[in-house]
């Protein structure tokens, strides 16, 4: 009874904690916004707040700029619930129901199984097999994409796993590992290449055409694929530190898989179609912009991921039994984590609010307070400030925000424009502790293999281990492979 109170009190606690944050915010001003932009910043601070406690489910509190914004005449409804309906969010939604397609008929376990078989059975080594398999396709495909890919395969391992370590006291563990790999591995593998994540192209894209200076891929890649590869492997060892699960390789389990692929036999028609339609849109991601220079028609990632779902329903499944059966009914979206859909909207309609507000502005003019201190330490304090930022705030939109601002403080103290554009850039794409952080991890946190806990605090390290890295490349490296002036 006791105990049962404690938890009904620290339950109340973080529901009111929220509340009481966001009045204090709100009567107070204490960064002196103004009222307008005072009142974007306390909601903020309640959503932050009630995210971070798990006060209310994720996707309820990603609701409540449809109840504030309005109501606290920050916007009207209709400005307010347009992000919802973002094109990305299309993006996760066709991208789930491939996802769908594919669990329905088995093919991720068949997938799973031959990972394992070649892998080998040990838990560390389906790991690292994993990171690195996750990370090479993200450098081409977006990270999104990648962890949509890997997310059905990555849970079918997790139940054969388990199935054969039932008596693992740490069994837990792995899946915590398994889920974490693929988001971080996907986050990691997309700043090695200039198309690999949007905020890439973003900033090339702003450097470009506002100073001239055109990045080559192949200079990128020079520059951020040792990152990317030296954050697998920090990844690697975080994960099976932190999280160890001591699964060893074993004759009956390699036994178990082999008997497994053979009960599942051939491929079956099912199976083949939506292979087809999975490999069919997995090409037109990586051959989009090929196929956009042809100028006959304009693709990008959302519409190929809603085009790939609605095969699902066009195609019929060919299966015998299931006679004029679609690959895909509607009835099977209702296991489909809607959820987070208005998770990700709820976050860009939050970090649009707070850029018309001022005060992203506000931040990158208290930023450039630093402009007297040495390149290296600005480096650092910029690298720090986008990783962090970019836990709540959309990474795109944060590069689109703060490439006017670093690049203005670079120029201002006669510092080339990439020494402080490029590690905001890089870090932007590296949060690491927050599900709405990155699409990945929202994407992996909606699985329930992981709690908030775990995610703040392997992301701290790794974000830590990721600022390192990027000020140092940054630094040291930038102007060798680059030829820029420090």
């Amino acid at each position: 009874m006791e105990k049962e109170n404690s938890k009904r009190g620290q339950a109340l606690l973080k529901l009111i904690s929220g509340p009481l944050l966001f009045f204090l915010v709100w009567i107070l001003d204490p960064f002196q916004l103004g009222e307008s932009a005072n009142r974007v910043l306390a909601t903020a601070v309640l959503m932050i707040t009630w995210w971070i406690a798990e006060a209310l489910p994720m996707p309820a509190v990603a609701l409540l700029p449809l109840v504030l914004f309005p109501l606290l005449g920050i916007a009207k409804i209709g400005e307010a619930a347009a992000p919802y309906a973002n094109e990305v969010v299309f993006l996760f939604m066709g991208g789930f129901m491939i996802g769908l397609g594919i669990e329905k008929w088995n093919l991720h376990k068949r997938i799973a199984l031959s990972i394992v078989q070649f892998t080998g059975t040990n838990g560390n080594k389906i790991i690292l097999g994993f990171i690195l398999a996750t990370g090479f396709i993200s450098m081409w495909l977006s990270n999104t994409a990648t962890t949509m890919m890997m997310l059905p395969i990555a849970t079918s391992v997790i139940t054969v796993v388990t199935a054969k370590n039932a008596h693992n006291q740490q069994l837990r563990h792995f899946a915590v590992c398994m889920m974490l790999s693929i988001a971080y591995a996907s986050n990691f593998g997309g700043i090695a290449t200039i198309i690999g994540t949007p905020p890439n192209v973003a900033y090339a894209s702003f450097i470009s055409k506002e100073y001239g200076v055109d990045i080559s891929f192949a200079g990128w890649v020079v520059v951020c694929l040792p990152v990317s590869l030296l954050l697998f492997f920090a990844l690697y060892g975080v994960l099976i530190w932190m999280f160890p699960s001591r699964i060893d390789s074993s004759e009956d389990m390699k036994v178990l898989i082999r008997d497994e692929l053979k009960a599942l036999g051939p491929m079956t028609v099912p199976e083949k179609r939506v292979l087809g339609i999975f490999l069919a849109t997995a090409f037109l991601w990586i051959t989009r912009d090929l196929i956009n220079q042809l100028n006959i028609v304009r693709l990008d990632d959302n519409m190929i991921a809603v085009f790939g779902a609605l095969l699902m329903f066009v195609i019929p499944s060919g299966n015998s039994f299931r006679a004029n059966e679609r690959l895909l009914v509607w009835s099977d979206t209702s296991k489909m984590a809607w959820g987070i859909l208005l998770l990700f909207g709820g976050g860009i309609t939050l970090a649009a609010a707070l850029e018309k507000a001022g005060i992203i502005a506000s931040l990158g003019q208290w930023l450039a307070g630093f402009t007297g201190s040495s390149i290296l330490v600005l480096i650092a304090v910029i690298a720090v400030m986008s990783i962090f930022i970019s836990e709540v705030m959309s990474n795109v939109a944060q590069v689109i925000v703060f490439a006017p601002v670093v690049t203005g403080i670079a120029v201002a103290i006669g510092a080339d424009p990439l020494l402080l554009g490029m590690p905001m850039t890089l870090a932007a794409s590296c949060a690491s502790m927050m599900p709405m952080g990155t699409p990945p991890n929202a994407i992996v946190f909606s699985t329930g293999h992981i709690k908030l806990g775990e995610m703040l605090k392997a992301g701290f390290i790794l974000n830590l281990i990721s600022i390192a890295l990027i000020v140092l490349t940054s630094y040291f490296v930038l102007p060798l492979m680059m030829k820029i002036n420090p």
